[in-house]
């Protein structure tokens, strides 16, 4: 019976730590740039002289991310920028570089440009990015920053940089708690291949239809191992009330 038990309790601790991924990825389904978060388990034989070579658990493998890219949605804001296929935006944390496809800039009181969040977006240099006062900003879809400042001839046009813009292999990226990702050792270096399109947001690449029919199918599954549980228990009362009767 105790191993019945602990089967079904370890089956059913799974199922929660997959319910919690899904809700974060629901409730982040209007989240711009959020990359839907994926769990990864494997089946564990159970070690023991008495134990059934079918008698399995389960434990957690790792957490992964999908990179399928989420839909465009045109804002028609000078800031709003969006990578089309592969790559990142650059920003500087707390704890270093990061990596973000959420492309919500704005401008903040020191004339930075900055993330919805605050942190500073990186230029090709990895230095943050100043905007002029009043002037008017255009990028190209390599990154490149002009402006033209208010009251100044169209002729008169500046290069202030370039945004930093990154493709560093998948599976060297982790996803930190904070929902950027980073490289564990390093930083990543500029690359001329990623391209932007500005005016457009990136959508999160959650579905939210397959997000809840997810969380029905674990609320099942979570009681059929509770219902396993509980069965256990009858067997077992019913077992010692056999054997008070002898």
């Amino acid at each position: 019976m105790d191993r019945i038990v602990y089967t079904a309790a370890g089956g059913a601790s799974r199922v929660l730590e997959h319910q919690a991924i899904v809700s974060n990825n629901l409730a982040n389904a209007t989240t711009a740039g959020f990359r839907e978060e994926l769990a990864v388990y494997r089946a564990v034989p159970l070690q023991g002289h008495n134990s059934l070579p079918t008698r399995v658990s389960t434990a957690t493998a790792s957490t992964a991310s999908s990179y399928q890219q989420g839909g465009m949605a045109e804002t028609g804001h000078a800031l709003d920028l969006a990578i089309r296929g592969e790559g990142w935006f650059a920003v500087q944390t707390p704890d270093g570089e990061a990596y973000t496809r959420a492309g919500e800039f704005g401008i903040d009181a020191g004339n930075m440009l900055v993330t919805q969040s605050g942190l500073p977006v990186l230029s090709a240099d990895n230095a943050p990015i100043e905007i002029p006062e009043r002037g008017t900003l255009t990028f190209s879809d390599d990154g490149q920053i002009t402006v033209l400042g208010a009251g100044d001839n169209p002729n008169d046009i500046q290069n202030i940089g370039q945004v930093k813009l990154v493709n560093p292999p998948a599976q060297e990226l982790v996803r930190g708690d904070d929902g950027l990702f980073r490289l564990a050792q390093g930083a990543a270096e500029p690359d001329p291949q990623v391209r932007l399109v500005s005016g457009f947001v990136e959508r999160s690449n959650v579905n939210p239809a397959e997000a809840m029919v997810s969380m029905i199918a674990n609320a099942r599954l979570f009681e059929m191992q509770m219902q396993v549980i509980k069965e256990a228990n009858t067997n077992a009362e019913r077992a010692n009330g056999i054997l008070s009767a002898q």
